[in-house]
């Protein structure tokens, strides 16, 4: 059942490189086509910051859980490596404990603006885009963090290794 899940995280990660790297081709695109338009055809698009910063918006939150699996989320840890290692094992698990529950709780509280957002129908200025898509990045991102972290713990532990190097190949 491990392995299935290990598996499944896997191709999940995979899933989001893919998404990842289209949003930034498609908004080096979109930037690109700007600026040929806006400097020689004296022309510029309307919509392109925003659905450029939608983009971005979207890759931000979608590789949330990449870094989570990973083990690379910025953290104040000057203290937690001079600890022995059976008590560093001990706090970096609380530790990642801690931001899995802070994950699941920001995915629950944005859930509501999401929701209303999406009855509401609001949408943005220029591209007219319905605010729920970038708005709805911020749960989705958060939920794939927590999830991420939580199959890496049940496959890997906190065995003190270096996830980043363990991981590396993945």
């Amino acid at each position: 059942m491990i392995n299935t899940l290990v598996r499944s995280a896997h191709a999940l990660m995979a899933v989001i490189r893919v998404a990842s790297g289209a949003l930034l081709v498609g908004s080096v695109a979109i930037n690109f086509a700007n600026i040929i338009g806006r400097y020689f055809l004296s022309v510029s698009i309307p919509w392109a910051e925003e659905v450029m910063l939608f983009m971005m918006i979207a890759c931000v939150f979608l590789n949330c859980g990449l870094v989570g699996w990973s083990g690379r989320q910025i953290r104040m840890d000057a203290f937690v490596a001079l600890l022995p290692p059976k008590l560093r094992s001990i706090v970096e698990l609380l530790g990642e404990i801690v931001l899995m529950a802070t994950s699941l709780l920001i995915a629950i509280l944005a859930w509501p603006v999401v929701s209303m957002l999406a009855e509401l129908d609001q949408r943005s200025q220029a591209a007219n885009i319905p605010l729920v898509l970038p708005q709805a990045m911020i749960p989705v991102g958060f939920l794939l963090m927590a999830f991420l972290i939580a199959v890496r713990l049940i496959s890997q532990g906190t065995s003190g290794e270096d996830v980043h190097l363990k991981n590396s190949d993945h």
